[in-house]
């Protein structure tokens, strides 16, 4: 197993031989609580061990609404991680905060990180550093309930395709209960999971706009085709009426609960939606627009260093960050999690590519965008409130979309501005 371990390491691009071994010390791992990610890292600590004896790899977990909070604090107490796991969307936060030290390039050479990783791997480069690397990548599909599907009379075997198909299959697999409250959705309206990205990133591309300039410095989705994203999926909910935003509190426990036909969300649900037992569920890619254009949204959660990290520590952290992204640990990730590795060698195979519940996601990968936060939960609170404006308050979807981009460029600049 050791053998095989520090092979794996080698394969991969990333030189082991510059990772020298320590003795005899203790490092301290962190990620969010999400049962099937923790369930895998355990998995990852344990191979690790066996093959470095004298290294042990302590997992600490905390809630995601508290987890950045709790590593600011730990930092500022000097009792922060030694490794940590932060989504991608958090770097500059992390950085100015001086949570996180640059991959030292003895063990993570850029060249060999540009060339193994998928592109959007780049999202954790700032001038000429890299600040972590992850172990998957996530993209969204359209899940389906093919129970559902059957009970409305449409091809379990054939999901909607395009996006007027997936309207006129939502309405067809809506359910209502006598004083016309929505008992099933056709589809779940969760701007707050990943209804926000699909807007941003799907929806604007398909209606002809972009929601930012290249570089994601400024706002341009306060635009003819941003409105018409944001009226598309208020009107699911306003005049389809073939979802609802807070039913059942999140999308995910919607469909999981029976209680939705489709939802929008990412490869990080396989692992759990895998324990859905009482229906058989599909994936397929989101839906095209009418010329057949796709888009989708790609993220991933990266792990880092960090920033206090010295001497043996240092080195015993660099040994697993080495394998916690190696090719191995990805496939274990694959098959525990479901999120794809963050490889090309290990994601790219044809048993990944021929399988129907990874291919979706796969495919995807050639068409996503990955939006670069500079505040990731500001401006998704942002895209929040912009559709609770249109919903609740019954505010103009050009009002409000005039709104949030004010809001977000204003996040932004003063972002940049620090």
């Amino acid at each position: 197993m050791r053998r095989g371990i520090l092979l794996a390491g080698l394969f991969a691009g990333i030189s082991m031989v510059a990772v020298n071994s320590a003795q005899a010390v203790e490092i301290e791992y962190w990620q969010y609580v999400y049962d099937t990610r923790v369930k895998a890292m355990d998995q990852l600590i344990a191979n690790f061990e066996k093959a470095n004896p004298d290294i042990t790899v302590k997992q600490t977990t905390f809630p995601y609404a508290d987890y950045q909070t709790r590593v600011v604090a730990a930092n500022l107490a000097g009792n922060g991680p030694d490794v940590m796991q932060l989504f991608y969307g958090w770097l500059d936060q992390f950085i100015a905060g001086g949570l996180l030290q640059p991959l030292p390039t003895d063990a993570f050479p850029h060249d060999q990180i540009e060339k193994d990783f998928f592109p959007i791997v780049s999202a954790m480069k700032r001038g000429d550093d890299y600040y972590g690397l992850p172990t998957a990548v996530r993209s969204l599909a359209l899940f389906y309930n093919k129970k559902l599907f059957q009970e409305a009379g449409l091809d379990p075997n054939k999901p909607p395709q395009t996006i007027d198909e997936f309207v006129a299959a939502a309405e067809k697999t809506v359910k209502r209960d006598a004083a016309g409250n929505i008992a099933v959705e056709g589809t779940t309206l969760d701007m707050g999971g990943q209804d926000h990205q699909w807007w941003r990133e799907v929806l604007i591309r398909q209606f002809g706009g972009e929601p930012y300039t290249a570089d994601y410095s400024k706002v341009t989705y306060n635009s003819d085709a941003g409105i018409k994203a944001l009226k598309f999926y208020t009107s699911l909910q306003t005049e389809k009426k073939v979802g609802q935003t807070g039913f059942m509190d999140e999308g995910q426990a919607a469909f999981r609960g029976g209680k939705a036909a489709m939802t929008i969300d990412g490869t990080f649900r396989l692992g759990s939606f895998g324990s859905i037992k009482d229906f058989e569920w599909g994936v397929t890619e989101l839906p095209a627009n009418a010329d057949g254009l796709r888009s989708n949204y790609a993220s991933y959660f990266a792990n880092g260093i960090g920033a206090k990290v010295s001497g043996e520590k240092l080195e015993a952290s660099k040994k697993f960050l080495a394998y916690v992204t190696s090719p191995e640990a990805m496939k274990i990730w694959l098959g525990t999690v479901g999120e794809l590795p963050a490889r090309r060698e290990a994601a790219l195979t044809d048993e990944n590519l021929k399988n129907p519940i990874y291919a979706p996601f796969l495919k995807a990968l050639a068409y996503s965008h990955t939006s670069l936060f500079v505040d990731e939960a500001g401006q998704r609170q942002n895209a929040i409130d912009m559709v609770n404006r249109v919903l609740l308050e019954g505010q103009s979807p050009e009002d409000s979309i005039a709104q949030a981009a004010t809001a977000e460029q204003e996040i932004i600049d003063n972002a940049k501005s620090k």
